[in-house]
């Protein structure tokens, strides 16, 4: 070959060379999730688990390894499968998982976050459970839903002290047993709830379940369940609280997968849903065909006797989309900081930075509420703190839930196309997003709850505008906000139809009033400018002048080690 030949054949070669790969970001991971994220170290300090700090980091040094969040991603890639029989005929109603969603599992209750706040039940125990499970809610949503349920389970099951003697030994014990074998020969052992039923979904007093006395019929003892549930997440637990009537009423029932004597109780898996999000949880149609149970409580005060096991899942509700909001947020403020156009850093660039710190703003209001409640619950022997849960738990859990989704689709707007795609993150955050808002009672429930404890107990009322007082004369539109709101509760009139609008604006004050009393004055002047004066605007990216956006930025940027 001539020198021409070879110098034309080099760059042809090199003309050929079409894909380079330049000005792209790259995975958000090998981080730790905790020390990379200020605003939830000061919450957890300020809310009462400093003493939690060390363990925290170095879980955030976990759930932030590239090792471990593909863990979460596969147990998303690889759904649950349902054995109803074995290859024999014998029904096992058998649900198999992939081993990245049994990691999580395990993980989750090695770390204790289903019972740490039981078995060790000091100051800043909610707070420093919460804060562990906000991180790992970031690598897999799905895996939280058994977690919930069993650490929920145990003030229900608590009402009726010969079972919790029985089984809170193996609810709480830090072992992971996922044998579709009985309770007797496992160390360990995680609790569901069946509550639904198709004909009245929130209704949960159109039932048709019965229960059955086996025997003398009372709190405590057994009887035999006959009917349906039609949305039973976690079927592989081992055991669930069920509401089902007797003649004195709906009551509430511990309703083993396996009876005493080793054989099969017959809660019958029909099918496994087919759900938008939430992909790596099962969740099931079941019918109960005699299944033994055990009555929890007073007979007939059903849904009084698990209100407190709902009352903690919705809690976990706000932390879990709290957690969502920080990842999608995380992923588009790393996706920023790398990728240019237009001359310049996308995080630089003035727009941008608008929605970037709008989305900053959301995520931490988010976070530090659930927080504030995390340490309301570390102190229920408190009233002013025992009133805050009963009241806050739903006013945020309705806004904090309802804000998730939006967030996260602006989120994945950040990354433009690239986060549309199924290899990207944002698909199962944007297809997670609804669940929690939707699960343990939709936005007219927490509405609606809201307005019931307001009228239950009126010193809940007191209690909420007592705390918004700490903040008094801190910020003038939060303190207008306030006397807005107090004007609100003395119009009475048509209450229900305004029930939205009225606990939008709770979730506000609250949440402006914790910013201002916790974090930097540019977080909770920006948070106060762009949520609660007259001209604000709730689409992402709309933050008025003067708002300090670089530094609210740089304190929400995560960045690699």
């Amino acid at each position: 070959m001539t020198a021409l030949n070879e110098s034309n054949a080099l760059h042809t070669r090199y003309l050929a060379e079409t894909h380079q790969v330049e000005n792209v970001s790259c995975e958000l991971a090998d981080y730790n999730m905790y020390a990379q994220d200020a605003a939830l170290r000061e919450a957890v300090q300020r809310e009462g688990a400093a003493w939690a700090d060390a363990d925290l980091l170095r879980f955030g040094e976990l759930t932030g390894s590239a090792e471990y969040l593909e863990q979460g991603h596969l147990a998303n890639k690889h759904l649950p499968e349902l054995e109803t029989h074995d290859r024999f005929g014998n029904r096992i109603d058998l649900v198999k998982f992939h081993p990245a969603y049994h990691r999580c599992m395990g993980t989750a209750i090695e770390h204790g976050l289903h019972s740490a706040p039981w078995t060790d039940p000091r100051p800043g125990a909610h707070v420093a459970r919460a804060a562990g499970n906000y991180l790992h809610t970031q690598v897999e949503a799905g895996h939280g839903c058994p977690i919930t349920m069993t650490f929920a389970a145990i003030p229900a099951l608590r009402l009726q002290p010969d079972l919790a003697a029985l089984w809170e030994p193996k609810i709480t014990a830090r072992v992971y047993d996922p044998r579709n074998v009985p309770v007797e020969q496992k160390a360990g052992v995680t609790i569901g709830m069946a509550m639904t039923e198709k004909q009245g979904g929130s209704d949960v007093q159109a039932n048709s379940t019965r229960a059955y006395p086996v025997g003398q019929g009372c709190p405590g003892q057994a009887y035999e369940l006959v009917g349906h549930k039609y949305f039973v997440s976690a079927p592989m637990c081992d055991a669930f609280l069920v509401l089902a009537h007797t003649d004195k009423g709906l009551s509430c029932f511990l309703l083993p997968r396996w009876r005493p004597d080793g054989t099969k109780n017959p809660l019958q898996v029909l099918r496994l849903k087919k759900k938008m999000g939430n992909a790596s949880n099962a969740s099931s149609e079941t019918e109960l065909r005699g299944a033994l149970a055990w009555m929890v409580g007073e007979e007939g005060r059903g849904v009084r006797n698990i209100i407190e096991m709902v009352a903690m899942t919705r809690f976990d509700c706000m932390v879990g989309s709290s957690a969502g909001m920080r990842m999608a947020l995380s992923q588009a403020l790393h996706h920023c900081a790398h990728r240019s156009a237009f001359g310049a850093r996308l995080n630089q660039q003035p727009l941008m930075q608008n929605v970037l710190a709008d989305l900053a703003l959301e995520s931490e209001a988010a976070m530090t509420l659930s927080m504030r409640v995390a340490r309301a619950l570390d102190h229920r022997d408190n009233r002013h703190e025992d009133m805050l849960v009963r009241l806050v738990t739903a006013v945020g859990k309705y806004w904090i839930c309802k804000r998730t989704p939006g967030h996260a689709y602006e989120a994945m707007e950040c990354i433009g196309g690239s986060g549309v795609m199924e290899d990207s993150m944002f698909p199962r955050l944007f297809r997670e997003s609804p669940v929690n808002a939707i699960w343990e009672g939709s936005g007219n429930i927490q509405c609606l709850d809201v307005l019931r404890a307001m009228a239950k107990t009126p010193e809940v009322v007191d209690a909420f505008f007592a705390e918004l007082r700490l903040a008094l004369g801190q910020n003038t539109l939060l303190d207008q906000h306030v006397r807005d709101l107090g004007k609100e509760f003395l119009d009475t009139t048509d209450l229900q139809y305004r029930a939205r609008h009225v606990v939008e604006r709770m979730a506000l004050a609250l949440q402006a009033s914790l910013l201002v009393r916790g974090a930097p004055a540019f977080v909770a002047d920006a948070f106060c400018a762009s949520r609660l004066a007259p001209e604000g605007s709730f689409n992402y990216g709309a933050l008025p002048r003067g708002v300090d956006v670089q530094a609210i930025i740089d304190r929400a940027t995560p960045r690699i080690q």
